[in-house]
C-alpha cells in the first residue's frame, strides 16, 4: 500500500467515526490538515496524530524519523493559513513553528505518550519541527 493509499483509507475512516481511527491509531487524538501546496498551490489533505495544548493543536513533523521534514510541514512554511479537522468540526487554524526549550518540552511530551515519537527522534539527526496550530474561526468552505 503507498503512503497516498494510506492517507486517504485514514481520512475516509476519520470522515465516517467522527474523528475516529482504529488500528495503530486507536484511542489517539488525529486531526486532519488542510494545507495549501508550497510549490503547486494545490490543496492537500494530511492525517495526523496531536497534542492538544490549550487553545493550541500541536502537531509533529516528525515523518517517521525520516531524514527530511514532510511535505505538509514545508505548505505551512509557505501558506501558515490553513484549516483541520478535529472530531466534526472544520476550523481555519494558523499555523507557528515551536522553538527553543518550549519545543523541546512539548516534544518530550508527545513522545512520553507516544513512545514511537521518541523513536522517531533516535532515527534522524534533524531537529524535529512542533507546529502549533491555532484556531482563527470556523471554516467556511
Amino acid at each position: 500500500m503507498t503512503d497516498d493509499d494510506f492517507n486517504r483509507r485514514n481520512i475516509e475512516e476519520f470522515r465516517a467515526n467522527h474523528g475516529r481511527l482504529g488500528g495503530q491509531f486507536e484511542g489517539a487524538p488525529v486531526l486532519l490538515l488542510h494545507s495549501t501546496g508550497a510549490r503547486s498551490g494545490a490543496q492537500r489533505v494530511s492525517p495526523m496524530m496531536y497534542l492538544a495544548d490549550g487553545d493550541r493543536y500541536l502537531v509533529f513533523a516528525s515523518a517517521a524519523g525520516a531524514d527530511s521534514n514532510p511535505a505538509w510541514y514545508w505548505n505551512l512554511v509557505a501558506h501558515p493559513d490553513a484549516s483541520i479537522e478535529v472530531g466534526d468540526e472544520h476550523l481555519n487554524v494558523r499555523a507557528d513553528e515551536i522553538k527553543g526549550a518550549e519545543r523541546d518540552e512539548k516534544y518530550a511530551e508527545q513522545a512520553k505518550r507516544y513512545p514511537g515519537f521518541a523513536e522517531y527522534e533516535r532515527k534522524t539527526t534533524r531537529t524535529i519541527p512542533v507546529i502549533s496550530l491555532c484556531a482563527t474561526g470556523p471554516h467556511d468552505g
